[in-house]
């Protein structure tokens, strides 16, 4: 074959390879600033916002109480198994760095072995939360600390016990002093730097993110897909919307089947019949991290997650022996077959895959005081 025409053919083959194919529209509108995005696709009745960065912790009101040196002393306590009854249980006890601050249970464990009614969610961008626990019972991070610290089934500590022991340890003394201006150790103090602590965990640099802030290249092709679908056909952003990507709302997914973990969820704390069985909407970064998923860790991976989704979860039949001043919980009206094909399946869990960028990771302190 003469030179010139081996140039040629050779040429033409790497033109007409898939890498220089003729580019996807799609892909390529969302490859474009997002003002120019195709419409997300929601229900009537659903002001979602639309997807967007988180904004940085130190730019919200609650970082006005956050000092290195509140961090340091609440860094120390979230890892002290001191404050529980047992001497055997911390925070990170179940909001391990290892397994993404959350712990990979379906359910925790926690004093004398007994188990608690509900999966742990990682604290990572906790600080973003307007209610904390899946039903939504503590106003704030500093709440939530204090009720899973006396809760007999989690850690069983007894606050102003728990206090007087790290009154009496030394080491502690200039801590509180660096935190707090004196070495006085009070409940509200340790509570306070605890919350402070899990403030600081947060991660706001997943591909997903540099994506949306404008670096193009960021996700794949079939996480542009997955991208689209989530914004559409799969019908993600009637819940899971906003910087958060959630809207921080209750909801019933049909997942109280079976008496695992907590099956009344909302309805405990608003007495409301459209709350039995609603749990809040989980953000979402992070998530591939945080297995097993929903309320009660039904869902053990993001292939079995998604399989339920594509079905359209199902309603509950009453429980045999369900209290009858209960009402029988309801189908989120969000919830509807999606009718994903396989390949569809494969690009939503490619784009939920880049959610999780680099986990905020630390070992717990070398020594406890």
């Amino acid at each position: 074959m003469p030179l010139k025409l081996f140039i040629y053919s050779l040429a033409m083959a790497l033109f007409m390879s898939p890498s220089h194919a003729a580019s996807d529209p799609l892909i390529e509108a969302y490859r474009q600033p997002q003002s120019l995005w195709p419409a997300a696709e929601t229900d009537a009745g659903i002001d979602a916002m639309e997807l967007a960065p988180l904004p940085a912790p130190d730019s919200l009101p609650v970082w006005s109480s956050v000092t290195p040196e509140r961090i340091t002393l609440g860094k120390q306590l979230f890892f002290e198994r001191r404050l529980s009854a047992s001497d055997q249980i911390a925070c990170a006890s179940c909001h391990d760095p290892d397994l993404g601050w959350a712990d990979g249970r379906r359910v925790s464990i926690g004093h004398n072995r007994q188990q608690g009614d509900m999966n742990a969610p990682s604290i990572v961008n906790s600080i973003f939360l307007h209610e904390v626990f899946w039903d939504g019972r503590a106003a704030s991070l500093e709440e939530q600390v204090i009720a899973s610290w006396t809760n007999p089934i989690e850690m069983a500590g007894d606050v102003d016990v728990s206090a007087a022991k790290l009154s009496a340890i030394a080491g502690y003394a200039p801590l509180f002093e660096a935190a707090f201006g004196d070495t006085e150790v009070t409940v509200e103090r340790i509570a306070s730097a605890i919350a402070t602590f899990m403030r600081s965990v947060n991660m706001l640099d997943a591909p997903y993110d540099r994506f949306l802030k404008g670096d193009t290249q960021a996700l794949s092709d079939a996480q542009v897909r997955g991208l689209h679908l989530f914004r559409t056909k799969a019908r993600c952003m009637n819940c899971h919307q906003g910087a958060l990507l959630s809207d921080q709302q209750y909801h019933h997914l049909g997942t109280s089947f079976e008496r695992v973990g907590n099956f009344q969820g909302r309805y405990q704390i608003s007495g409301a019949p459209e709350d039995v069985g609603a749990f809040r909407t989980p953000p979402l970064r992070g998530l591939s991290a945080t297995a097993p998923y929903m309320h009660n860790g039904f869902a053990s991976d993001l292939d079995l997650l998604l399989s339920l989704y594509n079905i359209g979860w199902w309603q509950n039949a009453a429980l045999r022996d369900k209290d009858p001043d209960i009402p029988l919980a309801q189908l989120s009206p969000r919830i509807k077959p999606l009718e994903l094909s396989q390949d569809e399946l494969d690009d939503l869990k490619a784009f939920l895959l880049s959610l999780t960028g680099n986990l905020p990771y630390m070992k717990p302190p070398a020594e406890l005081p």
